[in-house]
């Protein structure tokens, strides 16, 4: 990194620093203490004391002490050349890892209960897991100077110097990099355990959001899904409309998925009923509202003796809940000087790519004219004309010779428990390509958990802990969609211990973005009926692989769209209501509906882009995954190239967590992009009509 740059960089850290951090006087100090640094320790270290001088100033507070008390820990805490910088950033490195590991292990257990499907959740089990055990971490390094250290002797760097210089860096350029990122602002413990609480409120919401399908009824009162099956939403839901594509009965599929869409169609407009989230001891007509004891039991529970049967709907609380989490991440904003928004911070800081190039991306895809060329051979395939819940058309995929419940079966069968999965797992990891030794390895670090909600991934923070796998695991056993959803957090573990574990640097450790970590997910999950042994894609197959990703790209980059949307609302009123709220998130929702698929489905204002649960707790996630499905094609596209899956991986997931281009370009030789898949999916197309 040049000098000049390097001054440049601080100047700009400098004028976005919070008003007030540090007086005049403070400021007025720095070129004489810069002048002590440099006799000291030569010209040399000239430019690196100013910008760390300006660095530590702009975060300085009364509290941290006074003009004389800032240029005494100036003088003694500049690491005044290569070797005390090296050996600064090794004891950070070290020690950090040790307190980063040990509060996600706390986390990980103060949450237990939460997230694991291990019985009733109690009042204080919510309280626990609301709790995070590092919102004072920040704090703490403040007022006892270790943060001040860090920004006094490695740079602060902006997301356009990244861009710029970063693959001229060295690995231990990078390690600093992301060091002095960690101190890049100075949030309140108050505020992170405000944030903590409202995405813990949130995620409980989310997790209990189930629906019962056999007490769902059609307008004749008919039941089309079998007992027992409790969905969801919005992940269930939409596998479920998923895997009616596969079933040989053609009209009994699409009653079920019409059905599905008007549920969905209540959850977002919150017309529906309370009195039927998770609950099996009510009926209801989606068509009508209707609500009625219900006729039938399924649950194994006896009913509440104060059933309450009711159909007023759920009082907006779905917005409230996204508010909530808004209002909570807002509080970040005053002692966030280069981000002050939210948005911003995911854009600029975790996702390193801006926005306006994020929203390129995603338009560049919903916008092609391979859109309205796919739907016209989907409704082909079909024989009907497109239906809005047709966004998930799933029938590209090869299935082999198997339906859902037929794949249900053989995998219950399999993994009838979490034990028997995690059992299994070196196996499944030796037929993506890993060795046996690394298969192992991998295993050895990844533990199987039964999951309270679809599941999820949870890595560890320190090489001595492993990572986690959640999946929903019915008494039954594990069924198709359980078995998609691992193989797809498989692919999440599998980034995460080699990012952790084979890193050169822990500072690296990690993906460019969760975009990445959900691209290895996706290169996972593309195979699962390869891991049950049940197919292997030939030719044909590849095409049609090639236009289902490119049709599920095309969904969630809508999706995605929406929730960019809906976060600029928020932010341009943020003293919205829940009702308002709502009203804005269907506009969204159909606004982009309307742009995108109104011309290929021929019906406007549907709402049901909104349904995605990670609208309503995942804080602004939504983009990742369309920009996940673009780095898996360019991915897949390279792993076609090279050879086996594992090892090409590995190779990738230890180059840790840089600039996104710089990483695309090292595993695949190009940047993140979208033609790719554009590409291969005209490809898919030309071969398909040959």
């Amino acid at each position: 990194m040049s000098n000049a740059r390097r001054l440049c960089m601080a100047a700009m850290f400098t004028a976005a620093a919070l008003a007030g951090a540090a007086d005049s006087g403070l400021r007025a100090l720095i070129p004489s203490i810069e002048a002590e640094l440099v006799a000291a320790h030569g010209e040399t270290e000239r430019a690196r004391a100013r910008r760390g001088l300006e660095q530590a100033a702009a975060f300085w507070r009364a509290e941290d002490g006074d003009a004389a008390a800032f240029r005494a820990f100036a003088l003694a805490g500049f690491a005044g050349d290569r070797a005390a910088r090296a050996t600064l950033l090794g004891r950070f490195e070290t020690l950090l890892e040790q307190i980063d590991g040990h509060l996600n292990k706390l986390s990980l257990e103060l949450k237990r209960q939460a997230d694991l499907d291990l019985g009733p959740l109690m009042p204080y089990d919510e309280v626990f897991a609301a709790y995070d055990p590092g919102a004072h971490l920040a704090d703490d390094f403040f007022a006892n100077k270790l943060a001040f250290v860090v920004l006094l002797n490695f740079p602060v760097t902006t997301l356009d110097e990244r861009l710029a210089d970063g693959a001229r860096w060295t690995r231990s350029d990078w390690a600093e990099t992301k060091l002095a990122e960690r101190f890049a602002k100075r949030v309140p413990a108050a505020v992170n355990l405000a944030i903590a609480a409202a995405s813990a409120a949130a995620d409980r919401y989310i997790a209990q959001y189930n629906i019962w399908m056999h007490h769902v009824l059609d307008e004749r009162g008919a039941r089309l899904f079998p007992p027992g099956l409790r969905l969801l939403s919005h992940w269930n839901l939409r596998d479920e409309i998923k895997a009616c594509y596969g079933l040989p009965d053609t009209a009994a599929a699409l009653a079920k998925q019409r059905l599905i869409q008007r549920v969905m169609e209540r959850i977002v407009t919150q017309t529906i009923p309370a009195a039927v989230i998770d609950n099996p001891h009510v009926d209801w007509t989606p068509a009508t509202n209707a609500v009625a004891a219900a006729a039938v039991k399924d649950s194994g529970e006896p009913p509440p003796a104060a059933l309450a049967v009711s159909g007023a709907p759920e009082p907006d609380t779905r917005f409230a809940v996204l508010l909530d989490c808004f209002r909570a991440v807002r509080k970040a904003d005053p002692y966030s000087p280069a981000a002050p928004t939210h948005i911003a911070r995911r854009f600029l800081e975790d996702r390193q790519i801006p926005e306006a190039r994020v929203k390129a991306m995603l338009e560049a895809v919903v916008g092609s004219p391979l859109v309205a060329q796919v739907a016209k051979r989907i409704a082909a395939r079909l024989g009907r004309p497109l239906e809005p819940f047709d966004i998930w058309y799933h029938g590209f995929k090869p299935r082999g010779a198997h339906t859902e419940a037929e794949l249900d079966t053989i995998v219950a069968a399999r993994y009838p428990d979490a034990d028997a999965f995690a059992r299994d797992l070196p196996q499944l990891l030796l037929k993506l390509g890993f060795s046996a030794e690394r298969a192992r390895f991998l295993a050895d670090r990844i533990e199987i958990d039964p999951a309270r909600g679809s599941g999820h991934a949870w890595g560890a923070a320190m090489r001595s802990e492993k990572a986690h796998l959640r999946t929903r695991i019915g008494a039954g056993g594990m069924d198709y969609k359980g078995f998609n959803i691992a193989v797809h957090e498989l692919g999440h573990n599998v980034e995460q211990v080699f990012s952790l574990n084979c890193v050169d640097h822990t500072l690296l450790a990690g993906v460019p973005n969760t975009a990445f970590t959900e691209a290895m997910a996706f290169v996972f999950q593309r195979r699962d009926l390869e891991l049950l042994g049940l197919a292997r894609p030939g030719p044909k197959d590849e095409a049609l692989l090639a236009l289902n990703d490119f049709w599920m790209t095309c969904e969630i980059a809508a999706v995605g769209l929406v929730d960019m949307a809906v976060w600029h609302w928020m932010y341009d009123h943020p003293e919205a209501t829940p009702a308002a709220l709502k009203e804005a998130v269907l506009a969204a929702a159909k606004e982009v509906w309307n742009r995108c698929y109104a011309p290929v489905f021929g019906v406007r204002d549907v709402p049901i882009l909104a349904i995605y649960s990670h609208m309503i707790h995942s804080f602004l996630y939504l983009p990742d995954y369309a920009i996940g499905h673009l780095i898996a094609h360019q991915v897949e596209e390279h792993i076609a190239r090279a050879g086996a899956v594992g090892p090409e991986v590995e190779r990738m997931t230890v180059t840790g967590a840089i600039a996104p281009d710089l990483w695309m370009r090292k595993a695949t030789g190009a940047p993140v992009g979208a033609d790719a898949l554009l590409a291969a999916a005209k490809r898919a197309l030309e071969q398909l009509d040959e």
